[in-house]
Order: C-alpha cells, then structure tokens, then sequence
C-alpha cells in the first residue's frame, strides 16, 4: 500500500470507519442522491449521445446502466444561472437569478433546504458559481474550489456509510470548461475530429477541440471514480445516480445562446431496481424540473412553489411524455467581455426552437468573439465563405428566427421567413410571451436591470 493509501486509510479509522465495518452496514430505507454536473459540455461531445470522437467510458457505462433522457433542456445557457435554476426549481427571472454571476432574491428555497428539512445529509464539492451561500445549507466539502477532489470525498461517503445517514451530494465538476488543460491529451488526434458544422475548420480549431476533448476525458475519469467509491462502500443498490452535461461548450453557437447546442444538456439517471437499464427516454424535461423530482423521489413535496413539474413517473416506466415545452433565455449583459446588451428569449416544442433577439441592432459580443480563434476565422472571412457566414450569424441576428431542430440539429437554417411557418411562429410567439409575462421578464428593460443581480456589479 502506497503512502496515500495508508494516509487515507489511517483518516478514515480516526473517523471510526473501517472497510469491514462498511460491508455490514445495512443501507438506509431513504435513497441517497448523488447528482455530477459538468462544466460547459456539449452533450453531443459523450460517446453515448453519438460523438464518434469523445472517449467517456465510464458515463457511457452508466447511460446503459440507467435511463438517458434524449430531450433535457436548460433556461439559459450559462454557468451561474443554470445551477440557481437546477437548485431553486424556478425560472431565472423569477428567482432574480437571470445574468452570469448572479444570486437568487431573498427568502427563494433551496434543493439542500428541502433535503435537509427531510432529513437527508446535504453536501457539495467542487465548483459553486451560487450565491447568496447561505441559502444553499450545504456541507461544503474540503478540497479545491472548483476540481473534485476524490480523496476528500471518499472520507464523507465512509462516513455516511457507517453512520446510516442518507444524504444528497451535488458534485460540480469544473470539467471541460476552458482553458482545457486537464485530461490524456494523446487519446485524441486533432487532424481526425469530427467537428460541428458551425465552426470554421482550421488547425486552431481542431487542436482547441482535442483540448477540449480531453478535459471531457479526465471528467468521465472522476465520474468512474465516484462510481468506485459508492460501490466501494456498499451503496450503489440505495443510490440515485444523475450525471448532467451543464450547457454547451465555449466554442460559438453553443455557450452563451440559446441555440440547440446552448441550452440541450446530456441526462443520464440510474437507480437500480427502479430505472430499467438500457432505456431512452424522449420526454421534454427541463432543469426546473430536477428539485420537485427529488422532493418526490423521497416522497415529499416542496413547500415553496416551483415553475418545475416532477418526472418521476417517466423514471418509473409510469409515463413517456412530460412538457410540451422548454423555455430559455439569454442575458449578455454583464458577462466577461460581453455586449452592453443583447437579449435573447427562446421556445422549443420537441421539433421547432423559435428564437427572439430582443435588440437584433446589437452586435453580439463575448469572450469568445475577442479570442484568438474567432479572430482568426474573421480574417479568414474575407475569402472564405463559410468563415464569413459563421462569424456573421454569430455576431448578427434577425430579430426572429426558427429551426427545424429535428432536420437542422446545429440550427443552420433560419426558416423565419418561410411563409409555410407563419403558423408555427405565431403558437411559439404566443407560449413564448406566455411564459415571459408568468416569469416577470418584460423583455428588454428586464436586461438592463441585470446589473441589480451581479453582486460585483451593484452600486
């Protein structure tokens, strides 16, 4: 045994932990939850929602181990927002937690609130991006602020273990979010990618992408071992495993829109004896969705109301659809390097996404615009027509536009001004605005006011 391992070990006994005594523990009645969120992971970068590319077997494993959801849907396509959303079960503007590196209004509740209340042992580990802290009672869990720290977490899971507890672990992994610099490197040659059609195939490109691809490598790692450690000590029958890919990667047309590739998340949910292995499921489900489902997994209900519907019944085999719906907004204002405005709301029905840019004027800018890549593909602009209609889309928008997602996945294709479409485009218009008017959002002064929700923009 190396000096780690013995280091470990004499940890875990000083907690009153030995493996013997794990392997006898009888589990809780309660199911515990352990929920891994990656950070800015297009879902269509894992092997099991068909990259030819990524190398992610140990998520892949789990997906034919469990239920892996085809259409799970987030409210916005950036970091701080989209995690307030999955804890609170509310839309952004309705919880006030709408631009990046926001914070949720006073008295909203929580996920670890109603866990807590039903006496579950609530602890995270890894990236935060929530604020104010104190309404997410959390155990905080020791290690880096960001990274997972394996070790770490294996003395809170012995720990649980042997005292009986149930408990529910949110684990943010700071993986694959740039700068990619984690990860086997030499898994991926770049010259063989097979890259989205929306980016500009140069050598920058590709080598970014390989980058890319091996942070979302070392992520599956730390997600098989998570895995090791609940099976380690006995838990994996009473545990309630949810990986989600967060929103798209930093490359254009993804992070930072509500584009497909923005706001469609990977969902991968495996609860032996209840989620029949192997399945697919083709229910709309957002991220609203996830703390009313966990209120129910454990038969509860939360005490506060929340815009999320519970899906449990589609875990269960009960039911196959869920929402018609999914709703998303974008909200640029106040993020690094981003334009001094450039809202955008958008509405996806299972087969078209409609999408308003509330000031099409507007060029739209963020820390990708102003990197060396985007950069690049701007000067190849001038002579290359694909570089020239990318960059152009990316930065300017009609006020409308609609895709066939269903035939036009990567949203290529604005179909606004087909007159066929008049009549998918005044029913999205109208649940659209109906979900604006439910939420608050008046639209563009709603913009202007995201400085009020940027604890580091106040005045």
């Amino acid at each position: 045994m190396d000096v780690m391992n013995i280091c470990k070990t004499q940890l875990l006994v000083m907690a009153g932990v030995t493996l013997s005594s794990i392997s006898a523990v009888a589990q809780n009645t309660l199911p515990n939850i352990i929920l891994v969120i990656a950070d800015d992971c297009r879902m269509g970068d894992l092997g099991c929602y068909g990259s030819p590319d990524a190398v992610t077997p140990n998520i892949d494993r789990i997906a034919s181990e469990g239920l892996k959801f085809n259409r799970f849907f987030q409210a916005t396509a950036m970091s701080s927002p989209t995690r307030h959303c999955l804890l609170t079960g509310l839309y952004p503007v309705k919880s006030g937690a709408y631009p990046n590196h926001t914070f949720i209004d006073e008295g909203v509740k929580t996920l670890p609130y109603y866990l807590k209340k039903a006496g579950y042992r609530v602890a995270m580990q890894g990236k935060r991006h929530i604020a104010p802290l104190e309404a997410f009672p959390f155990e905080y869990l020791s290690g880096d602020y960001k990274n997972l720290n394996i070790p770490d977490l294996e003395l809170f899971i012995a720990d649980v273990a042997v005292k009986k507890q149930a408990f529910f672990l949110y684990l943010a992994s700071n993986d694959p979010h740039s700068p990619w610099t984690r990860g086997n490197r030499s898994l991926f040659d770049a010259e063989k990618l097979t890259l989205p059609p929306t980016l500009v195939d140069t050598k920058e490109t590709r080598k970014n992408y390989a980058n890319y691809l091996a942070e979302i490598n070392q992520l599956d790692t730390d997600v098989g071992k998570i895995d090791a450690l609940i099976k380690k000590y006995n838990l994996d029958e009473n545990t309630v495993f949810i990986f989600t890919s967060e929103q798209g990667h930093q490359f254009p047309f993804a992070k930072w829109t509500c584009y497909d590739a923005g706001v469609h998340s990977a969902c991968i949910v495996r609860w032996p004896g209840v989620v029949k292995p192997g399945s697919v499921s083709d229910a709309l489900v957002e991220y609203v969705d996830i703390v009313p489902t966990f209120v129910d997994i454990i038969g509860g209900k939360p005490q506060a109301k929340v815009d999320g519907e519970s899906f449990k019944p589609v875990l269960t085999g009960k039911k196959k659809a869920h929402k018609k719906y999914s709703f998303s907004l974008q909200t640029t204002r106040g993020i690094n390097a981003g334009s001094p405005y450039y809202g955008i709301r958008s509405v996806y029905d299972g087969r078209y996404r409609y999408i308003v840019n509330l000031t099409p004027e507007a060029t739209f800018q963020n820390v990708e615009t102003k990197s060396p890549l985007f950069k690049e593909w701007k000067s190849l602009a001038e002579t290359d027509s694909h570089a020239k209609a990318m960059t152009t889309k990316y930065q300017h928008r009609p006020a409308i536009e609609l895709y066939d997602v269903k035939n036009d996945p990567y949203c290529m294709k604005n179909l606004a001004e087909d007159a066929k479409q008049a009549s998918t485009i005044s029913r999205l218009d109208k649940e659209l605005k109906r979900w604006m008017k439910d939420c608050g959002d008046e639209g563009q002064p709603t913009e202007m006011r995201a400085f009020e929700h940027m604890p580091g923009k106040r005045k």
